[in-house]
């Protein structure tokens, strides 16, 4: 993380004469006093944690600076980085970064310092006018129907096993380890995730012969450390026929792996396992996905769910438009509300039990992933298909995430679900 000084800093720290050939055209000079004004308004936002920023016209600011929090160095390298943040949001800030209007030598804490003043910050760097209507309708064009859904897993998921197992775990996890103390930095990742697996396991008390339902299998992780613990008969859903095909060599005939929609999952389960397949799903799709797992499970029946979830206090904001994740990485998603969520669970008759929070892990497993990535980048071994545009994309991804989660305004728990016998 980049250390600064918290001191409070609303005007300039120092003025430095930009580069003879860097000099501002006429037009941005004008226009600085308004690019300032909207940095007083992130300033004013920022309740804790700084930021330092090196601007266009030479200047220096001091953003923040009241309480202990994030701290980071970003350097401005045009205004126009700004209008993309005021108007996109931070799918404009994605945009501006790719652009090469403003970079950080860690954005990690970046990502950190907004969110943890997202509350405070409110609509500052929220999408407006235009392109938060065209993002929304992106949005809803691309929402998880039935076809959508298929769509939408395949642009993600059907990347190429050979992708995802050059940074993920041996086992091939592709949501948040468990640690036993994510800021120690000594445990394996491996470790860490079987230790998730084994905590949703023990939400579900399997028996033999019990019939296991898992909705959103990925690549059979969950399934092959179930299976190793109880005779069960297990049967997994997914969307994904990369997954698919790598889930049925990997698991045999001793498991049933089904290109199947939640919605359309047919018969009668012990326990049904979720891990974090619900922000696939979109809110107008809740209650429908809740539904299911009622219908499914047998009275008595239980259901271990991990999801992601968004701060209660900046959903409203967040669901109105389309944020960097939902327009290039995970189309059609959306984070949960939990209180909404919880509500709507038990209005289908299921009991909401044992809830347990730990996003820091999530910040440690998403670090793992991203010194595993940038590990296989510099050993030349991601597929030739895939261009140094894609590679500056999802490492800007695993950066943003990780500032997400250390930042707090989202979190990963898991929940069980009983419906009553």
């Amino acid at each position: 993380m980049n250390a600064i000084d918290p001191r409070r800093g609303r005007r300039s720290l120092s003025v430095s004469h930009p580069p003879r050939n860097a000099a501002p055209g006429r037009l941005a000079r004008w226009l600085a006093p308004v690019f300032h004004r909207f940095l007083d308004r992130i300033d004013q936002g920022l309740e804790h944690g700084a930021l330092e920023a090196s601007l266009p016209d030479g200047t220096r600011r001091l953003l923040g600076g009241r309480e202990e929090g994030p701290s980071c160095i970003v350097r401005l390298h045009s205004w126009r980085a700004l209008i993309r943040l005021a108007s996109g949001g931070s799918a404009g800030w994605y945009r501006a970064w790719a652009a090469g209007e403003w970079s950080s030598s860690d954005s990690v804490p970046l990502f950190a310092l907004f969110m943890r003043n997202a509350v405070s910050l409110g609509q500052v760097a929220r999408p407006h006018g235009p392109v938060r209507w065209i993002g929304r309708a992106m949005h809803w064009i691309r929402r998880n129907s039935r076809t959508g859904s298929r769509h939408n897993i395949a642009y993600h998921y059907d990347l190429g096993n050979d992708f995802y197992s050059l940074w993920l775990d041996n086992n091939m996890h592709y949501s948040s380890g468990l640690f036993l103390d994510p800021d120690s930095g000594f445990e394996s990742l491996e470790l860490a995730q079987q230790r998730k697996v084994d905590a949703i396991l023990d939400r579900l008390d399997l028996k033999d012969d019990d019939a296991l339902l898992e909705i959103g299998c990925g690549w059979g992780g969950l399934a092959e450390q179930a299976m190793e613990r109880r005779a069960i008969n297990y049967t997994g859903l997914t969307l994904s026929t990369e997954q698919a095909d790598y889930a049925r060599d990997r698991l045999g005939s001793g498991a049933r792996i089904a290109l199947t929609d939640y919605r359309d999952a047919q018969g009668q389960y012990d326990a049904i396992a979720s891990v974090e397949m619900v922000e696939a799903v979109g809110k107008r799709y809740w209650p429908t996905y809740l539904e299911a797992i009622h219908r499914l499970l047998k009275p008595g029946g239980r259901a271990a769910i991990q999801y992601i979830l968004i701060d209660d206090a900046i959903f409203e904001g967040y669901a109105r438009g389309a944020d960097f994740i939902q327009t290039y990485i995970f189309p059609g998603g959306m984070l949960i509300s939990e209180s909404r969520f919880r509500a709507l669970a038990e209005a289908q008759g299921l009991e909401w039990r044992e809830m347990r929070h730990f996003g820091l892990h999530y910040a440690e497993t998403l670090r793992r992933w991203r010194q595993r990535f940038d590990r296989a980048i510099d050993d030349g071994q991601l597929p030739a298909s895939f261009d140094q545009h894609f590679v500056a994309l999802w490492r800007y991804y695993l950066m943003y995430c990780e500032g997400g989660f250390r930042g707090g305004g989202i979190d990963v728990a898991q929940v069980t679900l009983v419906k009553p016998a």
